[in-house]
């Protein structure tokens, strides 16, 4: 078992104390709207939380393949911090998820309803390659709106 004084482990640690911070803070976003600048900076500041776990998961994966140099470790340590690291990683891929799922509600709020995708659909009926490359071209010109 490693010791407190390992660096590797004091790193992954405050890692985890990360994750349960952005954890908590995903929990008390529920009771913000979502829509309002308050939430959108609380939604912000998660996002930039889970970025720097993430870096920091990177940082701990490379530490991790230079610690055997460093300090011998067993066989059955490096698979435990291995384990560790993945089920943090995996933990947080969750959490952003969640954040991302969220998002989805405020979509049309953003970006206004998407009535004109069928509308679009039938513009390029019909049409080969070149046309709807002319297509395109004019609705970025601002054209056919």
């Amino acid at each position: 078992m490693a010791s407190s004084a390992d660096p590797w482990v004091r790193e992954y640690n405050e890692a985890a104390r990360l994750a349960d911070d952005i954890n908590g803070m995903i929990s008390e976003r529920s009771s913000l709207s979502a829509s309002g600048p308050e939430g959108q900076r609380y939604a912000s500041a998660i996002r930039r939380k889970i970025t720097i776990l993430g870096t920091r998961l990177d940082s701990l994966q490379s530490l991790l393949g230079k610690l055997p140099g460093k300090q011998p470790l067993t066989e059955k340590e490096m698979n435990r911090r291995k384990d560790m690291l993945a089920n943090l990683r995996s933990k947080v891929n969750q959490m952003a998820s969640t954040l991302n799922m969220s998002n989805f509600a405020n979509r049309d709020s953003l970006l206004g309803p998407d009535s004109k995708a069928a509308d679009a659909m039938s513009r390029t009926t019909g049409l080969d390659n070149h046309g709807v490359v002319g297509l395109q071209r004019q609705i970025m010109k601002g054209k056919l709106l």
